[in-house]
């Protein structure tokens, strides 16, 4: 029911981004008034939308993409928001997911977001903030894709001395391999995508282990402690991946790698 939904009145004047009309949302929700609002409201933001109606053809429509963005009930027939999310990322771990929930409890949220989920909003929710939240997922991966070195047609990224090879999970340094657990990998292979970006150890936590509470920044010290000994001649005085004060860290950029 609409009651779910924090209402705009309709003809509400929207800024539109400038790439709006090139961005393609799709939207998982069984609730087909939910849904239109949510997809009015966006396509009045200047996105093109498409919509499914169960999780099993979502996942299907997601996976046929490409989208730019997608918003996920998690209570879906035939198959959750969850188990959809799951299996998206499996296949692409890199489109924007926005959850969306009747539930409140936190282990729903934790749960969601470590699957993979970049954002979550709680039913009631204003479709305003909605649009807000869609709009920030997307201004992030058009950044993220504009400073980052993807990968060949080998799934190989070259950095310095770095070579990363995202399908075998594979990282050498001038030619000797190093070994890395799978989050240390996960840490290691986002910031030589990003050299130069400065990462937050919430942005970290959000991007590599998927929470987004607060109270974890040990887990980023010390995988970023425990890369440093395997990749730094001097941990204490690291040449490659340094530390930003006051926000986080960053890996250097090309200039600046001897």
């Amino acid at each position: 029911m609409l009651s779910v939904v924090n209402m705009l009145p309709f003809g509400y004047l929207y800024l539109r981004d400038d790439m709006a009309e090139t961005e393609k949302i799709l939207i998982i929700e069984d609730d087909h008034e939910i849904a239109d609002v949510i997809r009015i409201h966006l396509e009045d933001a200047g996105y093109t939308t498409e919509r499914c109606s169960d999780g099993s053809s979502g996942l299907e429509k997601a996976l046929a993409g490409p989208y730019d963005c997608i918003i996920l009930d998690l209570m879906l027939p035939g198959m959750d928001g969850l188990a959809v999310c799951r299996r998206i990322r499996e296949k692409d771990p890199r489109t924007p997911i926005l959850m969306l929930t009747a539930k409140s409890n936190e282990i729903d949220r934790v749960l969601g977001l470590e699957i993979g989920a970049d954002d979550y909003l709680t039913k009631p929710f204003s479709v305003r903030e909605l649009v807000a939240r869609v709009r920030a997922l997307l201004r992030r991966v058009r950044t993220d894709r504009e400073t980052a070195c993807e990968p060949d047609g080998n799934g190989i990224v070259r950095f310095g001395g770095f070579v990363c090879d995202f399908d075998k999970r594979k990282v050498t340094l001038n030619g000797k391999k190093i070994e890395l657990t799978v989050k240390e990998f996960d840490l290691l292979a986002l910031f030589i995508r990003n050299p130069g970006r400065a990462f937050s150890r919430s942005d970290l936590l959000r991007l590599v282990w998927g929470y987004q509470y607060k109270g974890y920044d040990h887990t980023v010290n010390s995988h970023i402690n425990r890369l440093r000994a395997k990749i730094e001649k001097d941990p204490a005085h690291p040449d490659y991946l340094k530390t930003v004060w006051g926000i986080g860290y960053r890996f250097s950029e090309a200039g600046e790698i001897e």
